[in-house]
């Protein structure tokens, strides 16, 4: 028998409305720490013990990176809710079934399209969407097309419903001006933050605080405020598909990787790219974007995407790092160069690239879109970036110095 659990005590505050509203589309936009994932997944579950015909359907815009979001959190909710004997979880195929119903958590990716609009369940309706990560999502035809495999009779006192999930770091994502801009009775777009969440440590907070020295970030991640991007670093740049073993093809074409270190509040971040010399082009093909990365975890990771032989470009001011990973299998990363005007002529080199991005490069895609100018105090701008959104940024400058900008061409030794 299920164990009876109050649930206000569970979710806590800030979320009723979310909680009861039944219209097509509930948006959320927050801060980090703001419960809007964990408030959804509790959600989830709840949903699915409570009516026998619901199914979900989980969606992040690349399937990878479903197993250690949405699915984990899936997961906790269900311990939370102490539910355990009554789900079982599954990562070949990546699925939760309620055992009871055979209900089902469906996951899929938006890099696999096909995947996403041949979906069947065997019981109940496919009724139900949450779409994580949604600022992930640069195309708003592609959100579109997922909607449209939210569909079909249901029975009476039923309805379909897509949640959305996201940090808001832009205000000029398709998000803001399809649900933020137009209200709408089939909407519920709400804003949360940290200061709801009152299951947050001492130490959490002190991290917000500390944030407050930040304006600019601490009004997107700290209060959920939208984002407001102006003077962009990289304005010459496109999200496209494309197969990196033909770019390869070209004799122009070199690799060129580039690590940037980062542990608690930043992330170590691997830029992975190819670099057409002759046709000015960067392509970024690959990356890696973590909190809370020891240098085994490091090594660990390069060497499970297969790119532990390559020559990689670390930040030069953690030598001590870079001598272990040298030591201990990443033979070939070598320190990159510093100086007092490096930051800039490094941008300077790039900037005389196109850059195009594979769409599951989802971190670098929001990186380049909000990496702008800094101000002065009287809100012009200086010729220097922020220092913010920089950490897949300054691994893709580590990796380029390689790379003679002025005759174009390559300068590997």
């Amino acid at each position: 028998m299920i164990e009876k659990l109050y649930l206000p005590d569970i979710i806590g505050k800030g979320y009723g409305e979310f909680w009861r509203f039944k219209g097509r589309y509930k948006v959320v936009k927050g801060s980090r720490a703001s419960k809007k994932s964990s408030t959804q997944a509790l959600k989830v579950i709840v949903e699915m013990i409570q009516n026998p015909h619901i199914n979900w359907l989980v969606v992040r815009k690349t399937e990878r990176t479903l197993r250690d979001s949405c699915f984990a959190q899936l997961k906790w909710a269900i311990r939370r809710l102490k539910v355990e004997p009554y789900f079982k979880c599954t990562t070949s195929p990546l699925e939760i079934i309620y055992e009871p119903t055979g209900q089902k958590i469906l996951f899929r990716g938006l890099d696999d399209p096909l995947k996403v609009t041949s979906i069947t369940v065997d019981v109940g309706g496919l009724c139900r969407l949450w779409v994580e990560e949604a600022y992930e999502i640069t195309s708003e035809d592609a959100f579109n097309r997922l909607d449209e495999s939210i569909r079909g009779q249901l029975p009476e006192g039923m309805y379909h419903q897509v949640v959305l999930t996201f940090n808001p770091w832009s205000d000029r994502h398709w998000l803001k001006k399809r649900f933020f801009d137009e209200p709408s009775p089939n909407v519920l777009a709400m804003t949360t933050n940290y200061l709801c969440n009152e299951f947050l440590s001492e130490s959490d907070l002190v991290l917000f605080e500390e944030m407050k020295k930040n304006p600019r970030r601490y009004a997107v991640a700290g209060k959920g405020e939208w984002g407001v991007v102006d003077g962009l670093v990289y304005d010459d740049w496109e999200e496209r598909a494309f197969d990196w073993r033909e770019v390869t093809k070209k004799p122009s074409v070199r690799s060129a990787f580039g690590l940037d270190f980062g542990f608690t509040n930043d992330p170590s971040a691997l830029f992975c790219g190819l670099v057409d010399t002759e046709a000015r082009e960067i392509y970024v093909f690959d990356e890696m974007y973590q909190r809370g990365m020891s240098n085994e975890d490091i090594i660990e990771k390069i060497t499970e995407m297969g790119y532990s032989k390559e020559r990689i470009k670390a930040d030069s001011a953690d030598p001590k790092s870079i001598a272990y990973l040298r030591k201990n299998g990443l033979r070939n990363v070598r320190g990159a160069k510093k100086g007092p005007d490096s930051v800039r002529a490094g941008i300077s080199l790039i900037r005389g690239y196109k850059i195009i991005i594979h769409p599951r490069c989802v971190k670098f895609i929001t990186e380049i879109s909000n990496y702008v100018w800094d101000k002065d105090k009287f809100d012009n701008m200086i010729n220097k970036p922020i220092d913010d959104f920089n950490h897949l940024m300054d691994a893709m400058r580590y990796a380029l110095e390689e790379f003679d900008g002025r005759k174009g061409v390559s300068v590997l030794m």
